[in-house]
């Protein structure tokens, strides 16, 4: 369960409406799932949505510039996978 929108501004400090909104934008993505009466809580499968999400975001947004920064640099992949 996740705590009220007035709840959760005042302990982070933030403005309640930017709390709603961001409550909002986990329920329309479907991570949360509304319990009237009861509350939000997290929804079934949120992990595995979020996790989508993060991989669709690196490989559009983040891959592409860091690709190119390698290939400037001289950077094998297998080099950098060989460090750990």
């Amino acid at each position: 369960m996740l705590p009220s929108v007035r709840a959760f501004a005042a302990v982070q400090g933030a403005n309640p409406l930017t709390v709603a909104k961001a409550y909002q934008l986990f329920q329309d993505s479907g991570l949360v799932d509304v319990k009237r009466g009861v509350g939000l809580f997290v929804a079934r499968g949120a992990i595995a949505k979020l996790r989508s999400f993060e991989r669709e975001n690196f490989v559009q947004n983040v891959w592409p510039d860091v690709k190119a920064q390698m290939q400037r640099a001289g950077i094998d992949p297998a080099e950098l996978l060989a460090l750990n």
